[in-house]
């Protein structure tokens, strides 16, 4: 068989570190870690013994601000023109969004062109902010103001980087320096804004690398910006204090937040805001860690698009507080038709393992979980009829699924697939809520096998459709397409718990009258069959109608009903020493009944 040849990968051969525990092997790689500091040697981390924020509860969202039309639109490689910025606006007031993020009008003539859009279109909601990035130069924040012209409810977001690294690489520039360039682009823009007395336009300022710059120096700045700005409860300052790199595990970013919201001057006035991104993969973390230690404002991005490896995840962190019981004040009732737009806005699949939103997150491959969530979802349906509610307003504990699919959109459909990893309750509950089929307990190993052959000779997943073929095709076509079939049949009850059984059977390719008597029809046909020499127990049996077998969620069968569903039976039986299942469907239960038997029969012929 023909190989591919991957490159070598060096295996770790360093000496075993000296403290290393005998069920701890690993050594060391060669890989030089040493050109890395930690966070420690590179920023002062305040509250290394009083914090509080560890013992908080999150009990109300905070203001959520997308930043998707101006961080997120710098990240892509085709940045939005104004058809996708305005289709993404509409979605985000329509969801709720009351400040968004809408350009950084300086930057390019897309993003004025946009903000220009939204002043004569009449686009802007009247309780919806506008917030428009830019620099801390005076030519830039000039445009910037251009481009508000016209627009009631403003925000201009200042920023400039003030962490050392930065500060000697990039802006060439001392701490006291880079302190009176803010002041004078803030004492500037403050100026150009009271040229609009009509206008509500706030001040924002981001030090970007907030992380990453000494604690000391963020107050300097900040608290000589809420003076200078003269804020107020009723016109308060916003400080955003972005991890624009991430360095540190997320309690260090929630120490530096705490800090913040202790030491920050004219607290009462400031609106304490946080920008994570997501270098470390722990953009999610901190954002909530810096909520619990005082943030009272979040930026990020829907679906988490951004520079590096991205902004914090807006959809995620308002879905994590809905799954803990609090309402994320944004509507997610349709979560595909969000990602539809977005993926179409910034041209960027969502990954399909995406928290909540991806295609394959609510979806269990595996025959454990699967068995889970089926007994889960119907204990959910139960417990939905015996408080007399709809199954969507039933207090929700299934296993494996941390909110109602249903609830953000999503079909039941998703949460259970098939393929060689499947177990029997991930089979058994697709025939139940797509084929009204409710297989006992005995028979879903049986068929669970057969799946598994299948599945592992293919390696494709099946669909429903297919399991209820592969159902119909193992358990209930050989009632009428094997070596033992009934041309004719007819059964009574001559006398009370008396029947008799008469058919033609057709076995080896003739043709035979049997008769056969029992306390019932079945007990009657397997005496027939015993007349023609043929052994048959009824190990097990159970009969019921498509129209009335609930489903897990309470949602419907997927099949006929009323008075003309099909019924369905099954019988384990022994045949002349070999077990087999059988199953039957007809609109008589009788019929099925007796297809059941006569497929059992077949398939141990076939052994």
């Amino acid at each position: 068989m023909e190989t591919t040849a991957f490159p070598t990968v060096r295996t770790p051969s360093g000496d075993l570190p000296a403290d290393a525990p005998d069920w701890n092997p690993q050594r060391p790689s060669a890989m030089p870690h040493h050109r890395y500091q930690p966070a420690h040697t590179r920023v002062a981390l305040p509250l290394t013994d009083d914090r509080t924020w560890p013992s908080r509860r999150l009990h109300q969202a905070p203001l959520w601000v997308p930043v998707d039309l101006r961080d997120g639109n710098q990240a892509l490689a085709e940045p939005m023109d104004t058809e996708r910025k305005r289709r993404m606006f509409d979605l985000m007031t329509t969801m709720g969004y009351k400040e968004i993020e809408v350009g950084y009008p300086s930057a390019s003539r897309t993003d004025f062109d946009f903000v220009r859009h939204l002043a004569y279109s009449g686009a802007v909601p009247d309780d919806v902010t506008v917030s428009v990035f830019t620099a801390a130069r005076r030519d830039l924040i000039d445009r910037t103001v251009a481009s508000v012209e016209g627009l009631d409810r403003v925000v201009v977001h200042l920023y400039t980087a003030t962490a050392p690294t930065w500060r000697d690489v990039v802006l060439g520039r001392s701490r006291t320096e880079l302190h009176t360039l803010i002041l004078d682009a803030a004492t500037h823009l403050m100026r150009r804004a009271e040229e609009r007395p009509g206008a509500d336009i706030r001040f924002e300022f981001s030090p970007e690398v907030f992380n990453l710059t000494e604690p000391d120096f963020v107050l300097e700045v900040c608290d000589s910006l809420t003076e200078l700005w003269d804020a107020s409860p009723d016109r308060p300052v916003i400080h955003n204090l972005p991890a624009t790199v991430e360095i540190a595990t997320p309690n260090v970013y929630a120490d530096q937040i705490e800090y913040m919201d202790r030491h920050l001057a004219r607290r009462e006035s400031v609106i304490l805001s946080v920008h994570p991104h997501n270098d470390r993969g722990t953009g999610v973390a901190c954002a909530e860690l810096a909520v619990l230690a005082g943030a009272q404002r979040v930026e990020g991005c829907l679906f988490g698009n951004g520079e590096r490896t991205g902004n914090v995840d807006l959809v995620t962190l308002a879905l994590n507080l809905y799954a803990q019981g609090v309402n994320p004040m944004i509507d997610f009732s349709d979560i595909d038709v969000v990602r539809e737009v977005v993926e179409y806005c910034n041209r960027l699949p969502v990954h399909p393992r995406h928290p909540y939103v991806g295609d394959l997150v609510h979806t269990a491959f595996s025959g454990t979980h699967q068995d889970a969530i089926a007994k889960g979802l119907a204990r959910h349906a139960r417990t939905a009829a015996e408080l007399g509610v709809p199954a969507g307003r039933a207090p929700w504990a299934v296993p494996y699924l941390p909110i109602d699919p249903a609830d953000i959109g999503r079909t039941y459909e998703e949460v259970i697939r098939i393929n060689s990893q499947s177990g029997k309750g991930g089979m058994a509950h697709l025939l139940r809520t797509h084929h009204g089929l409710d297989l006992p307990q005995g028979m879903r190993p049986d068929f669970s096998r057969t799946v598994q052959q299948v599945t592992d000779a293919t390696g494709q997943e099946l669909t429903h459709k297919e399991l209820w073929e592969l159902f119909r095709s193992t358990y209930t076509a050989p009632a009428q397409d094997g070596p033992r079939t009934l041309e004719s049949w007819a059964t009574e009850e001559t006398d009370p718990g008396e029947h008799t059984f008469t058919c033609t059977l057709r076995a080896d390719g003739e043709a035979r009258s049997c008769v056969g008597y029992g306390n019932g029809p079945l007990s009657a046909l397997t005496d027939a069959l015993r007349t023609a020499g043929i052994s048959v127990d009824i190990l097990d049996f159970s009969e019921h109608s498509t129209a009335t077998a609930t489903t897990a969620t309470g949602t419907g069968t997927g099949t006929g009903t009323g008075p003309g569903s099909p019924a369905v039976a099954y019988a384990e039986c022994r045949v002349d020493g070999t077990t087999r299942w059988g199953a039957g469907r007809d609109t008589s239960v009788l019929t099925a009944s007796v297809h059941a038997v006569m497929a059992a029969v077949n398939r141990a012929g076939r052994a």
